[in-house]
């Protein structure tokens, strides 16, 4: 069920779109309905704020005022989330909500595609970007959900391991 659920946009007041979250995931348990509402997400992004020389990271909102829900629609889904308390509707015409586009969900960096890695511990790589470039190493570890790679690189006379992006290196 969950392959026909598709990403909608709900406006909410503004400030409350974690509450809603938190609302629409209680409702969500409760009713047994995970299958036809999987995800719901609050798009926010890092950003670094410099206050009396101190860096701090905060989480900003992307998109105050909305939440982004996986769902499949129908009568008893959409009569959940319309009536979820701050929610004030469905981004769409009238009262019929409009599903993202593929192409929308993609450059919104809602769903990452996941990447997928000819390489297995133990291969040789060489680095083609970032600070060590055209060094050479073996693959230590592969972490596939930050899409990062511990490689080994010989450097000053020893094994040194460094984390680098999938993107940075290339098979030998």
């Amino acid at each position: 069920m969950s392959e026909q659920a598709k990403w909608y946009v709900v406006h909410t007041y503004s400030g409350h779109e974690n509450k809603v979250k938190a609302n629409i995931e209680k409702l969500v348990e409760n009713r047994g309905m995970e299958e036809f509402i999987p995800e719901i997400v609050v798009p926010t992004e890092e950003s670094i704020e410099i206050k009396n020389g101190k860096k701090t990271a905060k989480q900003k909102k992307i998109f105050p005022g909305y939440v982004l829900i996986k769902m499949v629609m129908n009568d008893e889904t959409w009569y959940v989330i319309r009536n979820t308390r701050g929610v004030t509707g469905f981004v769409g015409p009238g009262s019929k909500p409009i599903p993202l586009s593929e192409e929308e969900v993609k450059n919104m960096g809602i769903e990452e595609p996941v990447a997928e890695i000819d390489l297995v511990i133990g291969d040789t790589v060489k680095v083609i970007s970032g600070p060590f470039e055209s060094f050479i190493g073996a693959v230590k570890g592969i972490n596939l959900e930050k899409q990062t790679l511990k490689v080994l690189i010989s450097m000053f006379g020893r094994e040194t391991p460094v984390e680098l992006d999938f993107i940075q290196v290339e098979k030998l």
